[in-house]
Parts: structure tokens; C-alpha cells; sequence
């Protein structure tokens, strides 16, 4: 008897797999997961928090579609996988066949052995769960005598700045706790993490640095009071917020036979070691991660593009994972910032690089290059809007700095409305460091495919 595919997991990943599975096949598919009932867009939370949307109006398909296209919905929690019998043991009891399995179950908030991580008022921002928890820890200061009025966050990453950016939404005095001496600097270069740094600060947001957490302290109530840094610092607060990274949510899987490390271990076609169970996304991890890569990347569109893979080697037509050249973008506050390829925090002897700042303006950039070949290696760009494709061409052809700054006017999104920097970042660039600008005849081809 066919029981079909089972994914576990509707986020990103998850439903990437089964829309994708259905363009393909007709064989049955049911998607399982105890967050909520429908997928949503994870990365709209902190938009539903601050009133610019509804939760409804974070789902991208109506509750229809799902049936229109036969994907079957369960809201429950997987609490057991059984490989040797492919079957599921849910939450409810019930106990569900599969011939192929897809475990997409994401992150979750990264712990550590902190004193009072369970009073009232601790959490971390990942899911929806959180979200509402957040509701109730911080109410609006119209909805009772006593809202919360100080908090501090652990951790300094684009979670935090997520989180800093809610809670100043609802007058609440944030604190943020940087176990580094600069912003982010495990991935920011300094001047760049010194830029983001006072940034964030502008927006009233206290940063301490080289501060780390030792103890959440509460009252009688077990409702947190505030924290104690391993300096013996005590910081009044109402909510603490832990933002120190995620980490696959794997713990499941323990005693399957399921091989894992950090993630759950998968090939370039996504699957594990058993056959016909795969993982995509943030539970995946590479066994061999494709160059400038890492093995497990948390980022929505490495979901996304996982999701079409794995989707597609459920349904039969084999397809490898090639995600290209590495690209990321988040905010900080009102700062869009980009990456592409690999600009490194210390480059130490292995890569050239150049920091520019438009005059007068908050938009920075990081440009990285091979010393010895002038190949171009990445970019790091902070409010200034730079076309993917560009980037993603230049980074496979192995273009020179050079000529890649000398296409900046055709990289810039910010076309219409805003004013031209690209002519002052070439005199300054070749005053600096001397390398020849140059627009290849090939770069109007290279753009417009």
C-alpha cells in the first residue's frame, strides 16, 4: 500500500517541497507541524508586533489552496521517527506511514546554561509561540498599570537587532548585552561593526560591550527583576530576551539512526543516510558544503532553494543542490545591509580590502579582492541597494576588483530616485589603492541575460 510523502515541518522549507513535489507529481503529501496550522512568513513576526500588518496577513496563500492542491495539513508535534518501519508517532497518538520523509523542522533559539532561564520573562524570537509569548510579556502601556518598561538582550546578531527594533516600537528601554568589543564583529569588519554600532545606538538602544550574562534574577512572583553580568553588574529589567543564534531543532531524532552533527547530514541531492528520507533547510547540514559555502546555513532563501531541490528529488526527478555564490541581506533599523561572496571580519593576509562611505551620508560598503590576482571576492553593502544578478555573475565569471567597480553604475538598484555615488567610488578607489577601473564590453551581456 503507498502511504505517500510526508515533510515534517511547514515553514519555508517545508512547503518550498510539497508546492514544488506537485508540479510534479500527483502521489499524496501531507505536511505536519504543531506551530500553527497554515505556513506563514516567519520573517513578518516582528512586523505583526509593531501593528504594520496582521497575522493574516502573513500568510502567503489563502486556507483554500492547500486543499485545492491536495496538500494534506496535521497540526501536531512528531515525537518519534521510526525509520525501520517508516512511520511517524505524533503528539495525538496517532501513528503515520510514509514511503518518503522530508524532515524540514528549522531552528530553534540557541540556550545556555544561564541561571533563571525559566522564570517569567525570558525568551527567546523564533517562532510564532514566541511572538505571542512576547505579546504577554511586554502589553502595550495602555493595557496595564504596570508594562514593562527595561530590557535586556543577550546577544548581539540580526535576531537582536529584530527584537531591540519591537520593543523600542512600545517605549520600552533596551539594553543589549555584546560579549565582543564591537557590534557583531565575528561577521562585520571593525569599521564596519564600529558604523552599525552607533547606528544602532542613534535609535536609543544601549549597547554594553565585552558584557556577558551570568544570572537572570527574579522576584517573589518568579517574574524576572533583572540580570547579573559576569562582571557582577546588576541591570534592572522586565524582559530578557535571548538572541545567541539558533540551532537546528533536531533533538528529536536522537536513537534513529538518522546520521547528524549540528544538523541532520545530507548529500547533494538532500538526503540522509537512509534512503528516501531527506532534510532541507535549517535542520540540513552538508556533508560537503559547495566553495565560499557553510554546511548549515539558517537563511530563508537557502530554505527556499533547498525546498526546490528536496521537492524535486521527492518527486522522482533527481536534482542536486547548487546554491551559487554566498548572498545574504537583513536590516538594522532603517540600514538595508547586502552581502555577497565573502568579505572576512579579519582578512588578516588572505584578502585586500577597501572600506568606503558616501560623504555626508549613512551608506557604507566593504569591497574584498585576491591580493596577488585582483579577483573580486565579495561586498559588503550597508544602505545602498545592489542588484543580485550583477553580483552572482561576477562572483562565477571571476571577475577582477576592477572591472567589477567598474559596473557599479549598472549594480546600483537605487536607479531612479537617489542621487549617483558610483563616479565617487571610483576616483576614491583608484586614488587608494591604484588598481585600474575598467567596464568590459562584456558587462552589458553579462546583465541583461
Amino acid at each position: 500500500m503507498a502511504h505517500g510523502t510526508v515533510i515534517i515541518g511547514n515553514g519555508i522549507a517545508g512547503i518550498t517541497a510539497a508546492r514544488e513535489m506537485r508540479k510534479i507529481s500527483d502521489e499524496r503529501i501531507q505536511v505536519i507541524s504543531i506551530e500553527t496550522p497554515y505556513f506563514f512568513s516567519r520573517t513578518a513576526l516582528m512586523y505583526v508586533y509593531m501593528g504594520h500588518m496582521k497575522f493574516e496577513h502573513t500568510k502567503p496563500y489563502e486556507n483554500w489552496f492547500w486543499e485545492k492542491n491536495r496538500i494534506e495539513l496535521v497540526q501536531a508535534l512528531v515525537e518519534k521517527v521510526n525509520p525501520e518501519k517508516n512511520e511517524l508517532l505524533l503528539s495525538t497518538g496517532e501513528q503515520i506511514k510514509y514511503d518518503k520523509l522530508l524532515i524540514a523542522t528549522g531552528s530553534k533559539t540557541q540556550y545556555f546554561d544561564w541561571k533563571g532561564l525559566d522564570y517569567k520573562g525570558v525568551q527567546g524570537l523564533y517562532s510564532f509561540q514566541d511572538l505571542e509569548k512576547l505579546e504577554a510579556n511586554t502589553p502595550k502601556p495602555f493595557q496595564k498599570d504596570h508594562p514593562t518598561k527595561k530590557a535586556i538582550i543577550v546577544g548581539a546578531g540580526l535576531i537582536g537587532v529584530e527584537l531591540a527594533e519591537m520593543l523600542n516600537t512600545r517605549d520600552i528601554e533596551v539594553t543589549m548585552l555584546v560579549r565582543e568589543g564591537a557590534f557583531w564583529n565575528g561577521v562585520l569588519t571593525p569599521s564596519e561593526a564600529a558604523e552599525i554600532g552607533h547606528h544602532i545606538e542613534s535609535h536609543g538602544i544601549k549597547l554594553m560591550f565585552e558584557s556577558e550574562l551570568d544570572e537572570v534574577l527574579a522576584d517573589d512572583s518568579g517574574k524576572v527583576r533583572a540580570v547579573r553580568t559576569k562582571k557582577n553588574e546588576e541591570l534592572e529589567c522586565q524582559l530578557v530576551g535571548i538572541t545567541t543564534g539558533v540551532k537546528p531543532n533536531i533533538d528529536f531524532l536522537k536513537n534513529t539512526g538518522i546520521e547528524s552533527d549540528k544538523g541532520i547530514l545530507v548529500d547533494e541531492y538532500l538526503e540522509t543516510n537512509i534512503p528516501n528520507i531527506y532534510a532541507a533547510g535549517d535542520c540540513a547540514q552538508m556533508r560537503e558544503a559547495s566553495s565560499g559555502r557553510k554546511p548549515v546555513e539558517a537563511v530563508w532563501y537557502v530554505g527556499r532553494m533547498m525546498g526546490e531541490v528536496a521537492g524535486a528529488n521527492l518527486a522522482g526527478k533527481k536534482t542536486a543542490y547548487k546554491p551559487g555564490p554566498w548572498f545574504n541581506s537583513a536590516k538594522f533599523f532603517d540600514i538595508e545591509y547586502q552581502t555577497y561572496g565573502n568579505v572576512m571580519a579579519k582578512p588578516e593576509d588572505k584578502q585586500e580590502q577597501y572600506f568606503w562611505k558616501v560623504k555626508d551620508k549613512n551608506k557604507f560598503m566593504t569591497i574584498a579582492w585576491q591580493k596577488e590576482t585582483n579577483v573580486f571576492l565579495g561586498i559588503n553593502t550597508f544602505g545602498i541597494r545592489l542588484r543580485h544578478e550583477y553580483f552572482n555573475n561576477v562572483l562565477k565569471k571571476k571577475m577582477t576588483v576592477g572591472e567589477v567597480i567598474g559596473g557599479m553604475r549598472i549594480a546600483n538598484f537605487d536607479t531612479e530616485f537617489y542621487s549617483k555615488w558610483d563616479k565617487a567610488l571610483k576616483n576614491d578607489f583608484t586614488s587608494e589603492t591604484g588598481i585600474e577601473i575598467r567596464e568590459p564590453n562584456m558587462l552589458q551581456k553579462l546583465l541583461q541575460r
